[in-house]
């Protein structure tokens, strides 16, 4: 639409018309009448124009609008002091605080707008422009060419807002050169002979480049590199590919330059779709120096190529189900560590394990339903993959419905699945030694023959198959003294089915393996529960101290003994934590391998207050009984479950447990086991979390006693303080350290056992892990710099630290730079050489 034909402009606002002069008003009213008459119907859009004063200069043939001058066409809108149409080169003149303002909400300012009527080509002088965006350009002159190309001569890109206090001086970061094109269809930005500034100083130069507009969130184009160094595969950099065909999906193409190993070569293809989502990622190279690794199984040297895939996808079947899956393929347990490949497959990277799943998982208000497989790659150089088993299917279904009728309370049904298959039994020695001295010799022997005492198995060799049902109903009843009595029953029934093969799965190494004399099995174990719990609430209340309630809690319940133990497998109730949790608890074995049996009868005391100001505390504190029948706890199976565990005698230990809130951002949570004999500390955990202002701060503790029958044959005590503070609104420091306080108990052992050849007294507090960072983040960009550490301890008692330190640069709109570089400068369990 074009402002050149007069007839084209059908309205005209005469805003404070009243204080115009009449020969201005006349005027107005006459080009009113000339624009009214020459329009014709119906021709596209109209242009609204809001100004003090109409001038004709019929010499020059021109129309000038003066004062406060505002032109709205096609959702642009100009503003300037003057504005000047001349018909003879159909071009408009803005002159003094001419601001342009595009659809998208862009706005350019500058001393003269030269543009053509429609406002889609010219020049301007002076140019500044503010993206809808947050982002600046300016340049002394600048060149629109059809609407959506802007050339800015010697212009200046930056996404950082201006100093308020200094406009003049130099953004954080900004880039100079000597042509910024602004392509709007390609929604594309060029940069020619261009420098990068920080604070105004040139730090980096690049002859050409391009970044996608900033609005734009995919783009096809290269993204911004990375590098890397490490002993092992040289400096590297990455140029990544980012190829973007579709809305949907998208293909990355990550190629690593190593001077040491050659071209490591990465991909990522992601594709969404209406119900969800899926990628697969690839990783190889063709190593060009096989001897900087350790030899097998200490390393991978031998190995020419070395890679790996995964794939990970989550869909909606509907609001109730979802299924997906989690997989990994990778050549050699040192990859991903090697060449710094990250892996989502990686959840707990403590046991250096990458984990594979599918699943299909259903949720409701009173339904759970868990169907899934797991394959489990070990990446520790001294497990054994024959060892680790392959699980499918699991399925856990649980279900919670109301009583019918007068029966009323609730009922609970829960279904377990369990099918696994493993190559080679996993089992170990006990170290041979007392509680209360350390042993001579070398304590860990085969398990030739098979022992309680001396052997401990973690998992069968061959095929196991468990279902495990139950059926339990419970309901509260409150007497009008206030007391609340909740009877409960219960009825559980586990399907067993064992295959062994004695030569082919390595259990002829353990001669009387589960103390059974026949390999393949299929047997049943059913255990009825019923019994009643009984609560009786003080409650008091006070103006000063709110609300206090004291809680005698009572339980007994009632189970026939507990019956093979030791001729099953026991995959899933090989840690019995007891403490104040799971007092309570009618069966403290945390899987279905296991079923408390005989007699119990559980006591504690709760205390609760809550206070007006919003303090809120609870402890608990009691003690478990074995009143009748056999105790599961002392009746050990081939994983020595209930061992050092606190139930195995008559009377167990003291749990207590603790929570308190004095105020919003200060909380304490703990627990501890005593032994009931002598009160002395068994185990003790706790963790407190507080936040003062730009302060956050946190603290984890824990100390556990030895357990010889677990293989834990010295005490264990960890130290974990965390902090974070936000020094400014832009600055902040963060860190965290593991102390392990017992770094010199354990090497002691370790000596006097013979798995060391010397024994320094190590520091107390010996640092385990630690992380410290510090960030810097603005409007415009975002600086990590984090330095962590690990110690790695290997069976055989060597150690070192393995510490990296990362920077990560990202200026927004253009991207990020990272840099991360090993600086441990010796050997590690990675498969390296020194």
């Amino acid at each position: 639409m074009s402002l050149g034909s007069v007839a084209r402009i059908a309205i005209v606002s005469l805003l404070g018309a009243t204080l115009l002069p009449t020969a201005a008003v006349h005027a107005q009213q006459t080009l009113n009448e000339r624009l009214a008459a020459a329009s014709g119907p119906g021709e596209g859009d109209s242009l609204v124009v809001d100004a003090n004063e109409i001038v004709y200069d019929n010499d020059r043939n021109t129309v000038s609008a003066v004062g406060n001058v505002s032109l709205y066409y096609q959702g642009r809108s100009l503003q300037a002091d003057r504005v000047t149409y001349d018909r003879n080169t159909s071009r408009v003149l803005a002159e003094g605080n001419a601001r342009l303002r595009e659809t998208d909400g862009t706005v350019a300012s500058g001393d003269r707008f030269e543009l053509t009527d429609d406002f889609r080509d010219g020049f301007i002088d002076s140019l500044y422009v503010e993206t809808s965006d947050r982002t600046r350009f300016s340049a002394p002159r600048a060149e629109r060419s059809a609407g959506e190309t802007t050339t800015f001569s010697k212009g200046t890109y930056t996404a950082c807002e201006p100093c308020k206090r200094n406009p003049e001086r130099p953004p954080l970061w900004q880039v100079k050169a000597a042509r910024i094109i602004h392509d709007n269809s390609e929604q594309m930005i060029y940069y020619e002979d261009a420098t990068i500034e920080f604070f105004g100083v040139p730090l980096a130069y690049i002859p050409y480049f391009s970044t996608p507009d900033p609005t734009v969130r995919r783009k096809t184009g290269l993204l911004t590199p990375r590098y890397t160094y490490s002993s092992a595969t040289g400096f590297g950099i990455s140029t990544p590919f980012f190829w973007a065909p579709a809305p949907d999906y998208d293909l990355t193409l990550t190629p690593t330059f190593l001077t040491k190993q050659g071209v490591l070569g990465q991909a990522e293809w992601r594709q969404r779709f209406m119900s969800g989502s899926y990628n697969i990622r690839a990783a190889g190279i063709f190593q060009q120096d096989e001897d900087v690794f350790l030899e097998s199984p200490y390393g991978p040297r031998g190995r020419d190529f070395r890679g790996s895939i995964e794939s990970s996808g989550r869909f909606d079947i509907n609001k109730f189900w979802h299924w997906g899956w989690d997989v990994a393929l990778v050549s050699d347990k040192w990859f991903f560590d090697n060449y710094n490949v990250r892996s989502e497959s990686l959840t707990n990277t403590f046991f250096k394990e990458s984990t594979s799943t599918a699943y299909l998982l259903g949720r409701s208000d009173n339904a759970f339903f868990d169907l899934r497989g797991y394959y489990f790659k070990t990446l520790a150089y001294d497990d054994w993959q024959k060892q680790q088993p392959v699980v499918a299917p699991t399925l856990d279904y649980n279900r919670r419905f109301k009583g019918p009728g007068r029966l009323g309370g609730e009922f609970e049904f829960d279904l377990n699945v369990t099918n696994l298959f493993r190559e080679a039994a996993q089992y170990r020695a006990i170290p041979g030694y007392t509680a209360t001295t350390f042993p001579t010799g070398m304590p860990y022997e085969t398990c030739a023959v098979f022992e309680y005492d001396r052997c401990l198995v973690s998992g069968i060799g061959g095929r196991y198959t468990r279902v495990s049902t139950s059926l339990s109903w419970k309901r509260d009843f409150i007497d009008p003294l206030g007391q609340v009595w909740q009877p409960f029953v219960g009825m559980r029934v586990d399907g067993f089915a064992r295959a062994l093969n004695a030569t082919r799965f390595q259990n002829n190494e353990i001669t009387n393996f589960l103390n059974v004399s026949s390999n393949d099995t299929i047997t049943s174990r059913v255990t009825p529960t019923i019994g009643v719990e009984y609560r009786y609430p003080f409650v008091a209340s006070t103006e000063k101290w709110g609300t206090h309630t004291i809680e005698p809690i009572a339980q007994i319940v009632a189970r026939p003994n507990e019956t093979r133990i030791g001729e099953l497998p026991n995959e899933d109730s090989q840690s019995v934590v007891f403490d104040s949790t799971n007092l309570f608890s009618w069966n403290k074995f945390g899987g279905y391998d296991r079923a408390e049996g005989g007699v119990r009868a559980n006591v504690g005391l709760k205390y609760t207050v809550q206070t007006d100001g919003g303090a809120y505390g609870q402890a608990l504190f009691g003690q478990s009984f074995q009143i009748g029948g056999r105790n599961s706890y002392r009746q050990y199976d081939i994983s020595h479950a209930g061992q050092d565990s606190g139930l195995e005698n008559t009377r167990s230990d003291y749990v207590a447990g603790l929570y308190v809130a004095p105020r919003e951002g200060m909380s304490f949570l703990g627990h501890a086991r005593f032994d009931e004999s002598n009160f002395a500390l068994q185990r003790f955990d706790a963790q407190a979390n507080a936040s003062f202002g730009r302060l956050n701060a946190g603290l984890v503790f824990a100390r556990y006693a030895a357990q010889p029958d677990l293989g834990y044959p010295y005490r264990r005590t960890g130290l974990g303080p965390n902090a974070s503070l936000k020094l400014t609104d832009n600055f902040s420091l963060k860190g965290s350290v593991l102390f392990d306080l017992d770094r010199g108990v354990e090497e002691r052992y370790k000596y006097q056992a013979g798995l060391i050849n010397t024994y320094t007294k190590s520091n107390t507090w010996t640092a385990a892990n630690m992380s410290l960072g510090m960030t810097y983040q603005d409007e415009c960009v975002v600086l990590d710099v984090v330095y962590t550490s690990s110690l790695k301890d290997r069976s055989s008692g060597t150690k070192r630290s393995d510490s990296t330190i990362m920077v990560r640069l990202e200026l927004r709109t253009l991207g990020e730079v990272s840099f991360s570089q090993d600086v441990s400068g010796s050997s590690s369990d990675d498969g390296t050489t020194q």
